[in-house]
């Protein structure tokens, strides 16, 4: 029973709302921290990655999540058939492809 009495909020007129101010001012610096620093740049990879599939074309060069190299042979709304050389073709999920090759030697 003295536990609970000791864990209990002090009674009276004591002011205890400054503890509860400073609380909630240092969870909103956390939040702002993670935003900034976790969640800002994970959605802004998100929209770059979603940008390079959608432009992803018929005779690009691209390089699998997998590392084969392959040639864009076919489309689909979600897959892509890649043609890796003498005339074989896999399809893959367009979230296989990990990154489109430029020549910028063209």
């Amino acid at each position: 029973m003295d536990l609970l009495l000791a864990m209990a909020p002090p009674s009276g007129g004591e002011g205890g709302g400054g503890g509860l101010v400073s609380t909630l001012i240092m969870f909103g610096a956390i939040f702002a921290i993670f935003y900034f620093m976790i969640i800002r740049p994970q959605q802004k990879r998100a929209k770059e990655r979603e940008k390079l599939l959608s432009a992803v074309e018929k005779g690009d060069k691209v390089i699998l999540s997998s590392g084969l190299y392959g040639t864009v042979a076919g489309l689909e709304e979600k897959t892509v058939l890649i043609d890796v050389g003498n005339n074989i073709k896999l399809k893959f999920e367009r979230s296989a492809i990990a990154s489109v090759v430029r020549d910028d030697k063209k």
